[in-house]
């Protein structure tokens, strides 16, 4: 009698003995000799693959030949206890079915390593590696992790536009939105494009942050968190930039900064607490194959207290330190990422929170300090990565916030329904920006954001 419905692999590895089974999945491997073949089945329900044990000499000889690495199969059979190591049980196959084939001269994945360069090139495929397999796991299970720790915390899920007409940061570096035919663009007299013939009637871009949007919520559902793709176009070719990636971002009415820092570090541990309770058998592979020291990097954030530390503090140290940096330090610059890892790895071997840092080089809606010269900012750093959160009291006060826009010359016109929660009812409210891939790359102890995102974006790189 044929198992009706479908086991996943990974419920098969914990059935006992003795039932009869169906398993789907793609061929990892096939090894054997002329009596028996072996076949390592993944369905990517789990690192592990189960094996199915073959005995040749009752299968059709075609068929088997067809069973190739990268092939997808069912295989009905008897689950029974592993003669072999390295599982607990097996299946001895009663009948297979091939669903496709995977020609072993074009099939990318044999077995055998592959570099990420390579991998990224076929990016359509690498989710089948057992590397890409993992990532993509644990990506799913931080992403169910965030929503879990905010619904707890009563937050509400506020969804913000992805198309917007406000650069939040003020940094310029967006992708424009446009039905305009490029090839005949409408232009103004003095020669300026003339967006009103545009769909939404003015210039629009994708998101860069629900930050803005994000504080309206708050000023009246009280905290709120969003959690969606934003964009930026930043010509930056590095392991640590993309030009799409996902953001979570909350804002809370009535929290200060010491208020967000608390939240920030009880987030942050509940993300990685909840990475070693329910992704082992995937952070023991990422361990083993590209990070020795990650499980136990993972567990020591989540025991450790993170360091309060002022800038002018951590420039204090970074100048007395003696290293050379690439970037010079002085009080008022942009820190680095060496700067930032210097201080987490090397001076205090923990996270970092860093706050109240020069107003020149943080964003205009950042609270004001009372010495005219720094912000209530808040940036946590982490080993191996620097900043992985960056966040701030947001400036409630009227007064300062348009004397701040003013002075970095920025548009009132488009900020007015920004400037009115100031104007009616305004509240002190903090929030911050976990950058999700960032996490990631704390996570799986991958070493280039481009290996943590499914289909990554870059400079000169949108494929698939």
């Amino acid at each position: 009698m044929e198992a009706v419905t479908r086991t996943k692999v990974k419920d098969l590895l914990r059935t006992e003995p003795g039932t009869e089974v169906l398993a789907k999945g793609w061929v990892r491997t096939k090894r054997g000799n002329k009596n028996v073949s072996f076949i390592a089945l993944n369905d990517g329900s789990t690192i592990n693959n189960i094996q199915i044990v073959v005995d040749v000499a009752s299968f059709d000889d075609d068929l088997l030949k067809k069973i190739t690495t990268g092939a997808c199969i069912a295989a009905y059979g008897t689950l029974v206890a592993s003669q072999g190591s390295g599982q607990a049980v097996e299946i001895q196959a009663r009948k297979l079915v091939l669903y496709g084939e995977a020609d072993p001269d074009t099939y990318p994945l044999q077995k055998k390593g592959h570099s990420m360069e390579f991998l990224r090139s076929i990016a359509h495929l690498r989710p089948r590696t057992n590397t890409f397999g993992a990532v993509l796991r644990i990506r799913h299970a931080m992403a169910f992790a965030i929503h879990k720790y905010f619904n707890d915390k009563g937050f509400v899920y506020l969804h913000t536009p992805l198309i917007t007409a406000s650069d939040c940061e003020g940094a310029g570096e967006m992708f424009q939105v446009t039905t305009l035919d490029m090839n005949n663009v409408p232009r103004k007299e003095d020669g300026s494009i003339d967006y009103s013939q545009d769909f939404f009637g003015k210039q629009a871009s994708l998101t860069v942050s629900g930050q803005l949007e994000g504080e309206l919520g708050a000023m009246a559902l009280g905290e709120i968190y969003t959690f969606g793709p934003t964009f930026r176009a930043e010509n930056s070719n590095t392991p640590r930039h993309l030009a799409e990636f996902w953001m979570i971002e909350p804002e809370m009415a009535f929290y200060e900064i010491e208020d967000n820092m608390v939240l920030a570090e009880d987030f942050i541990k509940s993300l990685v607490r909840y990475a070693l309770e329910n992704c082992m058998d995937d952070l023991k592979f990422l361990n083993d194959m590209f990070d020795k020291e990650l499980i136990e990097r993972l567990e020591s954030v989540v025991k450790t207290e993170f360091v309060r530390l002022t800038y002018t503090e951590g420039i204090r140290i970074l100048e007395e330190s003696g290293e050379k940096f690439e970037f010079p330090v002085s009080w008022g610059v942009d820190l680095q990422s060496e700067h930032e890892r210097y201080l987490v790895e090397k001076h205090f071997k923990r996270p970092v929170i860093m706050t109240d840092y020069p107003k020149d080089i943080k964003a205009f809606y950042m609270k004001q300090n009372d010495d005219g010269k720094t912000v209530r900012g808040m940036d946590v750093l982490f080993p191996k990565i620097g900043e992985i959160i960056g966040g701030s009291e947001r400036e409630s006060s009227l007064e300062k916030l348009e004397a701040r826009i003013d002075e970095l010359g920025m548009s009132h016109s488009t900020l007015e329904w920004y400037l009115d929660t100031r104007r009616f009812g305004s509240a002190p409210h903090s929030g911050f920006g976990l950058g999700f891939e960032r996490l990631l790359l704390f996570v799986t102890g991958m070493s280039n954001i481009r290996d943590v995102i499914p289909f990554p974006r870059t400079p000169k790189n949108c494929e698939f």
